[in-house]
């Protein structure tokens, strides 16, 4: 496993979940598993909402803007859910890390994977590589995985949409 891609893979995945939120449960595993994680939980009362919590939690590191601000937020979630790390081959994927204890619980395991994920993504492609789409009124997660590092909207809808308000404002 690349630490890089893990990164990417999870805050990709929160980004998801937050900007187009799943109905149901259902919804929030089918999602996991077209993102990318294979590992499936067992259903428990609440997972739905507790997940919502796992996310808006999560939203808060994405909506701070001060640096040293948004690592304490997000040590208290690695401190929440995520543990020593250990080697395991799990539905026979090949041997990998997890970073997290083996709780068969999807909000659980949602915020140890968000949680490193997000802190492998910032700190190495940048602490301000997490944010908000820059075309108002959008306010969807932009969670920048560029190369040059200037990814500002969540879609190409919405750098057109800027583009045009910029071409329109100096004419």
């Amino acid at each position: 496993m690349h630490l890089n891609p893990y990164g990417e893979y999870a805050v990709l995945l929160a980004a998801s979940l937050a900007n187009d939120w799943p109905e149901d449960r259902a919804g929030i595993v089918a999602r996991t598993l077209e993102l990318g994680m294979t590992q499936t939980f067992p259903p428990a009362d609440g997972d739905h909402e507790k997940v919502r919590v796992v996310i808006d939690d999560w939203l808060t590191i994405v909506d701070e803007p001060d640096p040293d601000a948004r690592a304490l937020l997000l040590n208290a979630e690695l401190a929440a859910a995520a543990a020593y790390p250990r080697l395991t081959n799990h539905d026979n994927e090949g041997w990998h890390l997890h970073y997290r204890d083996d709780v068969p619980s999807l909000p659980y395991v949602l915020r140890a994977i968000i949680s490193l994920g997000t802190s492998l993504h910032l700190v190495t492609r940048g602490m301000s590589r997490l944010g908000r789409c820059q075309a108002a009124p959008c306010t969807n997660v932009v969670a920048d995985v560029t190369r040059n590092g200037r990814q500002r909207f969540c879609s190409v809808r919405c750098a057109n949409r800027a583009a045009v308000r910029r071409h329109r404002a100096r004419t």
